[in-house]
């Protein structure tokens, strides 16, 4: 792939505080090495094999908030108590000595499930006590849980600056605590935290992102990540048109929400095809086309075969060349401003520079057998 066809991946992106080398972002992807929730030299090393290889943006696996039941495996790292922090603080300046730039992932797993007893499945929380759709695990969240889950969100994005991260991002998908409040399937309350339209069941993304906007600077920006899928349904959606999706995104936006990161499945589809056809905007183009603000993309970049949960299940994956081209067709359209990678660059810290290099042909494949090690 001749230098000139991937000079979209390598400008500069700027945004606030934020300054890039490149568009290209590490995507959160869950390890479980950091055993009673530290994360280790092992895990700082992990990470500046990225920056020193020219990852624009690392974005850390999922990272918990100070609530009971916030994660559902004991070795995923904390956002809170002195240790934790301790090994955060030895993450980023790692990763600053290797030229890299790194926001964590906040997060709370709600009552999803890793572990059938771990934690104590009737201690989790979640908007309203259920897990898929019809099937209840743990209890619905109090108005005591809810305030104090928020306050623990915007202790953790506080502490992410003043540790020095130069972002901070909400995870908000995948069916995990913030995207239950917005699907209808599980947020069944009758309180104002729910309701039948997506305006009414934004609220505590809303509230979050207010308090989290509050806990840090003005220039450090804040990126919530966001999904119309989810593990416990791929085909469920938030947003059945660009009106419903202005009602979901316009809030969280105007609380505070500065980059919106739109996973799917796969980056290439289209959101609305009914709209602007098969090769229409992805879920990344409506949502910047909808709100103005900055998007990432992100969806089995340079992959074929498995999708992302397929993958870690054991299906087959490939490297695909052709994808980087369809990538590149829409990053020079300015679909979307910045793209994450995920399993490409579990398996891969040097995937960046082959891509810049055009040795497509040396990057290397994800396999399930990839999440033993930390490359």
């Amino acid at each position: 792939m001749p230098q000139s066809t991937t000079d979209a991946l390598f400008r500069p992106f700027k945004f606030k505080k934020l300054e890039l080398k490149n568009r290209i972002v590490m995507a959160p992807m869950t390890r479980s090495f950091s055993p009673e929730g530290i994360p280790g030299d092992n895990v700082a090393a992990y990470y500046r094999r990225r920056a020193q290889n020219d990852v624009g943006l690392i974005l850390s696996e999922g990272t918990v908030i100070d609530r009971p039941t916030s994660k559902n495996d004991p070795a995923i790292p904390d956002f809170h108590g002195e240790k934790a922090l301790a090994g955060w603080k030895n993450v980023i300046d790692t990763v600053h000595a290797a030229g890299g730039r790194m926001g964590p992932q906040i997060w709370h797993v709600a009552n999803t499930v890793a572990s059938p007893d771990y934690p104590d499945p009737d201690e989790t929380e979640s908007p309203s006590g259920f897990v898929k759709p019809g099937e209840k695990r743990g209890r619905a969240m109090s108005e005591e849980d809810i305030a104090d889950t928020i306050a623990a969100y915007a202790k953790a994005a506080a502490d992410a600056e003043r540790l020095g991260f130069d972002v901070v991002e909400l995870h908000g998908a995948h069916g995990y605590l913030i995207d239950q409040f917005f699907w209808p399937e599980l947020n069944l309350r009758t309180d104002r935290w729910g309701g039948p339209s997506i305006s009414e069941r934004v609220r505590f993304a809303v509230e979050t992102l207010k308090a989290v906007r509050e806990a840090v600077s003005d220039d450090m920006p804040v990126i919530i990540r966001l999904s119309q899928w989810k593990q416990q349904d791929y085909g469920a959606r938030i947003a059945t048109s660009p009106d419903e999706m202005a009602e979901w995104l316009e809030p969280l936006v105007d609380a505070g929400a500065d980059i919106l990161h739109c996973s799917q499945r796969r980056f290439w589809e289209p959101e609305f095809p009914e709209i602007d056809g098969e090769n229409g905007l992805n879920f990344a183009g409506w949502a910047k086309k909808i709100t103005g603000v900055p998007t990432i993309s992100v969806g089995s970049v340079g992959l074929d075969g498995a999708d992302f949960l397929g993958s870690f299940g054991g299906q087959q994956t490939s490297v695909s060349a052709a994808g980087i081209t369809r990538l590149v067709d829409r990053m020079e359209k300015n679909e979307f401003d910045l793209i994450a990678v995920g399993r490409a660059l579990l398996r891969d810290p040097e995937w960046v520079k082959k891509i810049k290099a055009d040795e497509t042909d040396r990057l290397e494949a994800f396999s399930r057998e990839t999440l033993a090690e930390l490359y």
